[in-house]
């Protein structure tokens, strides 16, 4: 790696994520710290996660299945995303508990980062993409919210399928969504976004970091491109301070160690939260 890609361990928190980055977050609910990963790094998570889909399945983390009979090829079925792959995967594992990540999490969260899931999704061309929502609706975090990390490992832009935001949503309570259009959309919530707001696209290169809030309304679209995949490594945390998270989510310290949390309670203030959060 050269020296204009390399972000060092040894960084503070304000030179990875700057005065600007920090306030774009507490005001819009997302920001993007670029190059946070160096390039030869974005070609070993991208290179493992695609050895790793030709090897095969994985129970309970990966699990291709072929197209039901006489229906449209859904690209999804063959490159599904792979949940928690930290916990099979020495690489992922390596990733999600990044000292990099840590200190700039470590800033937004306001104490120290525990991590609670891990994703790889292909989103190979042709891909449906996943309507807005807010990733708090699945993890149900207690108090507070959770803090993505969203790892480019292509070049991501609008015509391949990449997220988009509505600022200013952070600040507000989760909505119960809408039945999402299955056309395009492989989860069934969405959630409109509220008057006067609208989602706006984040564009980034590899090695790119997007960091939001977990009360933050975004999605994307499908994958529209003829032959361009877009390929993400995404990572959830909570703060240290956390008491309660849903059923899927089993956190661990950036150290690795095993923190467990009891289980939040109810349903949710919707009823209807029962899945692990989506690929995005």
């Amino acid at each position: 790696m050269t020296a204009t890609t390399t972000r060092t361990t040894t960084q503070t928190t304000t030179q990875i994520l700057t005065d600007e980055d920090h306030r774009r977050f507490q005001d819009e609910g997302f920001a993007v710290v670029r190059r946070l990963f160096g390039r030869e790094e974005v070609e070993e998570l991208r290179g493992e996660f695609m050895a790793l889909r030709e090897a095969g399945p994985i129970p309970g983390h990966f699990e291709p299945r072929a197209t039901e009979s006489g229906g449209p090829a859904d690209p999804l079925h063959a490159y599904p995303r792979v949940m928690h792959p930290h916990e099979v995967n020495e690489l992922a594992l390596r990733y999600l508990t990044d000292p990099r990540l840590g200190t700039v999490l470590e800033r937004l969260l306001g104490e120290e980062a525990l991590a609670a899931q891990s994703m790889f999704y292909f989103k190979p061309p042709g891909a449906r993409g996943q309507a807005l929502h807010q990733d708090n609706f699945y993890l149900r975090v207690e108090p507070g919210t959770c803090v993505a990390a969203w790892v480019a490992c292509d070049v991501i832009d609008q015509e391949n399928g990449g997220l988009e935001v509505v600022p200013g949503t952070h600040r507000m309570d989760l909505f119960c969504p809408e039945e999402a259009d299955a056309e395009t959309s492989f989860a069934r919530e969405y959630v409109p976004p509220p008057p006067g707001l609208a989602a706006v696209p984040v564009d980034m290169e590899p090695g790119d970091v997007l960091f939001f809030n977990g009360s933050l309304v975004h999605g994307s679209q499908p994958n529209r491109s003829a032959d361009r995949f877009r390929r993400s490594f995404i990572c959830h945390y909570v703060g240290r301070s956390t008491e309660r998270i849903g059923t899927w989510y089993r956190t661990i310290s950036l150290r690795g160690e095993r923190v467990p949390l009891p289980e939040s309670e109810g349903a949710g203030p919707c009823g209807t939260e029962f899945e692990p959060a989506g690929p995005h």
